[in-house]
């Protein structure tokens, strides 16, 4: 990649302060498409604009004059994979015309500016090219941000997360930071006090529903890049794909019913009952036996046909140009990264395990604690079959999980720091800044041979940032006591290339390193096969993960573009009403404790909605409705408006659909089927949720009122489906509960 070039006009070297605090606003608004439920503070604004009238400067750089120069430059600069999607979205724009809205900036304002900026006349199209390239990477900065503040479980972006999660993006480093010296992430580091474990029952479901979450897309990857690109090649047979992916969509759909059942657990706690009953998520499961899907993934991954069958695809000729024209570097990540990655799933079914003792340990309630016990007893079959399959085959785990994620556990970092630091002070004479100043987690370590006039060998540590070459001391001293280590070469993650090299009849099981700045390159070679493949692994996850996050954001938002949430017409649903200034309003820059939005006003239809919201609950809000609503509503209409919020009719059903193709029909099947899943059974859900609250906190208006007691008794007696059961059966107990004492109290 080329260097960015610098500008030399007067008024391009003064355009930084011409242009600053012109994109604040419109990167608020950037920060709100990419992750809606986080804040930014303002520091983090001043900051992203920095980056974005830096990138600006680039681009003005060479005067460009039309949209093909602009583009030539962003070639010539940009690293890649970004710089391909940069101009896919710039294109994009430019089709639209003036029907694109910039969000990032007015497109007449900046066009004047930019007019004044370069000192001559230029296309409003090039402007609507530049606008929208500014506006990718913005995006791209702040999506990668909000991942990583989601991770450590906060609701606002800070200016510090912002650095944090650039250093961690060898893209974006390239692309900022390419020739500078390496930044210190010493003062980057979280200040959220470090939790040393997840001693209490609540901590530890916290922490599986965001595993669980970040294990997901772990399997989206699995499924959407690697599978998804495999599988397109016309001449790989279907059985070759199922060889190598075995039933991994039977695993993610899994996943994703366990991700659903923990949520719901989640949404039914309240101060009756504090903690969420999580054995029932997954006794239900269980029983079903739907965690059998694990053995069967774990039989067919380690088998040999498996690896067999990826060996034969990548020494195929037309297969690796064709994993050349996805991406660079694509086939190294097919070769090393995915066989590791196909691995997760198994070891996250023994992480069920481990956490299924460490809830029973932790349990406060005896009811969660029986339903944990007939979940560990279903599930040991499971267990047993896996231990019989992975016995001797299955490779330790790197320490902290999948390194695919960004960002470890608060333990797990605190632990890699300690460690860093031990490792740099049993270096003699290391070289540069310090370990831990530059560096946020520790990989792995081992020997390695560095081919040069003669064989040596080097003990290599390799970190997020660096790969740092030592040699045994054999000096002595009198005077204290000598360092393990004698220091020999450092390279910068983000400065070098790993380049895979085939074995010679001299050299087995060997890589190459190559510097960017025209350095010699540096082959090095491991002891086995397998030592190889863990090392390439390793290095191309480091330099190649940034790349695969991109690649599966890409793919999501195309499916999300091409189908899209159906949603109920208005004359079908009344409460599918768009919000306007005219039915909802809220407090301006005002968040929840779960970081949604404050209702400061509505209509009733609309208060309702958000009551009872398809995309977040909102638990205060319940709360608070439900002790203020009688000065606006009657008890009766409030339960007519949720019975009638709970009845939400499916789109047209792709087999009542006589006139559709059956490529139509399977559209409309998943889009049903998503209908369902996204927005009508979460509104169910929390209707009855609602019920619940009611119920519980507010008897007293059905003890007034027995005809109201009745319609309650009887939406609730008519509900059957099976994921509503837990929420019914819930419901029933806290009613005769409450009658109990009505009736004692009578």
């Amino acid at each position: 990649m080329a260097t960015a070039i610098e500008p030399e006009s007067e008024n391009l070297v003064q355009a930084p302060s011409k242009w600053k605090g012109q994109f604040v606003d419109g990167l608020k608004k950037v920060q709100k498409q990419v992750h809606i439920s986080l804040d930014i503070t303002n520091d983090a604004l001043v900051y992203v604009e920095s980056l974005v009238i830096k990138l600006l400067t680039i681009l003005l750089a060479n005067e460009p004059h039309n949209v093909l120069e602009v583009n030539e430059h962003i070639q010539k600069t940009f690293p890649n994979p970004i710089d391909k999607w940069a101009i896919e979205e710039a294109n994009i724009a430019i089709e639209k015309g003036k029907k694109k809205s910039t969000v990032l900036a007015p497109l007449d304002r900046t066009h004047t500016q930019l007019k004044e900026t370069l000192g001559y006349k230029i296309d409003q199209q090039v402007t609507l090219y530049i606008i929208a390239i500014l506006e990718y990477i913005a995006a791209d900065i702040l999506k990668l941000t909000g991942n990583y503040v989601k991770n450590i479980r906060r609701l606002d972006i800070t200016d510090q997360d912002v650095k944090v999660a650039m250093y961690a993006d060898k893209v974006l480093m390239d692309m900022f930071h390419h020739d500078e010296e390496e930044l210190s992430v010493s003062t980057l580091e979280d200040e959220t006090p470090v939790r040393c474990d997840s001693s209490t029952y609540d901590e530890i479901v916290k922490d599986l529903v965001l595993e669980e979450t970040q294990y997901i897309r772990d399997l989206n990857l699995i499924i959407k890049v690697f599978r998804g690109f495999i599988s397109k090649e016309s001449k790989v047979a279907k059985e070759e794909v199922e060889a190598i992916f075995a039933n991994i969509l039977d695993v993610h759909e899994c996943s994703m019913t366990l991700l659903g059942y923990l949520e719901d657990a989640l949404e039914m706690v309240d101060e009756n009952n504090p903690n969420p009953s999580i054995g029932d998520c997954f006794e239900e499961l269980a029983e079903a036996a739907e965690f059998e899907v694990y053995s069967s993934y774990a039989r067919d991954i380690m088998s040999k046909e498996c690896r067999e069958t990826l060996s034969r695809l990548l020494a195929k000729p037309h297969m690796l140009m064709y994993f050349e024209t996805i991406n660079h570097g694509f086939k190294d990540a097919v070769a090393y990264v995915l066989p590791k990655l196909l691995l997760e799933p198994i070891y996250h079914c023994y992480h069920y395990f481990d956490t299924l003792k460490l809830l029973l340990k932790t349990s406060p309630n005896e009811e969660d604690k029986e339903s944990l016990k007939q979940a560990s007893g279903a599930l040991m079959a499971v267990q047993t079959e896996l231990e019989r399959i992975c016995v001797g085959g299955l490779p330790k785990r790197r320490s902290g999980g999948s390194f695919m994620r960004l960002q470890r556990r608060s333990a797990a970092k605190q632990e890699s720091v300690k460690r860093m630091n031990n490792i740099q002070k049993s270096i003699e004479g290391f070289e540069g800044k310090d370990i831990c100043s530059v560096c946020n987690e520790f990989i792995m370590e081992g020997n390695l041979g560095r081919v040069g006039k003669r064989m040596t060998e080097r003990h290599v540590y390799l970190f997020d940032a660096m790969m740092v070459c030592v040699k045994l001391n054999t000096r002595r001293s009198v005077t204290s006591t000598p360092a393990e280590y004698r220091f020999k070469e450092c390279y910068v993650i983000r400065k070098i290339n790993v380049v895979d090299k085939e074995d010679t009849e001299d050299v087995k099981n060997c890589f190459q390193i190559v510097s960017r700045d025209q350095s010699p390159p540096v082959m090095f070679f491991a002891k086995t096969a397998e030592e190889k493949s863990n090392w390439m692994e390793a290095l191309t996850t480091l330099s190649y993960r940034g790349t695969l996050d991109r690649m599966l954001d890409a793919i999501l938002a195309e499916e999300e573009k091409n189908q899209p949430l159906r949603l109920p017409s208005v004359d079908q649903y009344r409460f599918a009403h768009k919000d306007t200034k005219f039915n909802i309003v809220f407090e301006e820059g005002q968040k929840s404790q779960s970081g949604v939005p404050v209702i400061k006003g509505g209509t009733l239809l609309k208060l309702i909605e958000r009551l009872t919201y398809h995309t977040y609950a909102d638990p205060s809000f319940v709360r608070t409705f439900l002790t203020t609503y009688r000065s606006f509503c009657q008890p009766h209409i409030l339960m007519d408006l949720l019975i009638e919020r709970f009845k939400i009719q499916d789109p047209v059903s792709p087999d009542q659909d006589k006139g559709s193709t059956d490529r139509e029909k399977n559209h409309m099947r998943e889009d049903l089927k998503r209908f369902r899943k996204e927005y009508a059974q979460p509104i169910q859900l929390r209707v009855l949720n609602v019920f619940r609250h009611w119920v519980d906190h507010h008897y007293y208006d059905f003890e007034r009122d027995p005809s109201l007691q009745e319609r309650h008794a009887e939406f609730i007696k008519d509900i059957k489906e099976k994921a509503m059961r837990k929420w019914v059966e819930s419901i029933k107990k806290i009613v005769e509960r409450r009658m109990e004492v009505f009736m004692f109290n009578k």
